[in-house]
Order: C-alpha cells, then sequence, then structure tokens
C-alpha cells in the first residue's frame, strides 16, 4: 500500500455521474491537476506525493481549491504558476505558502 507524505486533492468540480463542470472546473483545475503530477514528478517527488481529483468543495468563490494533507492546508485561488511554490515550498522544504492560505 503507498503511504505518501502529502496526499493533494483538487477539486475538478467532478459530479457523482462523472460530469465535470463549475466554478474551479471553468478555472482550469484539470490543468492544475496535470501540473502537479509533472512538477512533483520533475522534483523527484513521485512517491511521496499523490495527487486525486475530487468533487466540489463548497467554496467555489475561493476556487480552484487544493487541499494538502495530512496538514489540512487549504490553498485558494491556485493559479498555474502557484503549483511550483506549492511543491517547492511546501513539499520540499515544509514550509506552507502562506499567501494562498484559506
Amino acid at each position: 500500500m503507498v503511504q505518501p507524505k502529502y496526499h493533494v486533492f483538487v477539486c475538478t468540480s467532478c459530479r457523482v455521474n462523472g460530469v465535470q463542470k463549475g466554478f474551479c472546473h471553468s478555472k482550469g483545475s484539470v490543468d492544475l491537476v496535470m501540473r502537479f503530477m509533472e512538477e512533483i514528478d520533475d522534483a523527484g517527488l513521485s512517491g511521496e506525493v499523490m495527487v486525486t481529483n475530487t468533487g466540489c468543495f463548497a467554496i467555489c468563490d475561493k476556487g480552484p481549491i487544493v487541499v494538502v494533507y495530512p496538514e489540512g492546508t487549504w490553498y485558494g485561488n491556485v493559479q498555474d504558476d502557484d503549483v511550483a511554490r506549492i511543491v517547492e515550498s511546501h513539499f520540499e522544504n515544509g514550509e506552507k505558502v502562506e499567501d494562498l492560505i484559506i
């Protein structure tokens, strides 16, 4: 069983029926999932960080939403450029990206 150091959940507005629609999806959150996977791989952290897309967290006005466990850190308004910051600061250096925390 894989036991990652970090588990990243990215809201992609996925509905129970599999349809993706909603605020985070319209703001490019599916691309964020791919970007996280690329940045994590580039940093050599594939065995330490798992990425999962999720349904709505119900705080759409702050989306796209990214939640990092085990700490339970919630990041809001995450953009493409923020992914590298989160990977480097949070996953590599253990320091949360304060300006993105909600």
